[in-house]
């Protein structure tokens, strides 16, 4: 039960945030799945910042 909880806890904020800052979320989570089976991660955060750039426009 403890661990639903917490769980609740982690998701809310996300869940109430406006539709653009999910959606940033969401590519940022797919994007860091991608670069974590990749032996030499690399402009992570250029690549962050191109889609925060892309879902503000």
């Amino acid at each position: 039960m403890k661990i639903k909880a917490d769980l609740k806890k982690v998701q809310e904020p996300i869940q109430n945030a406006d539709p653009e800052v999910q959606e940033v979320i969401k590519r940022v989570l797919v994007l860091e799945k991608d670069k974590l089976y990749t032996k030499n991660p690399r402009n992570i955060n250029d690549d962050i910042l191109t889609i925060i750039k892309q879902v503000v426009q």
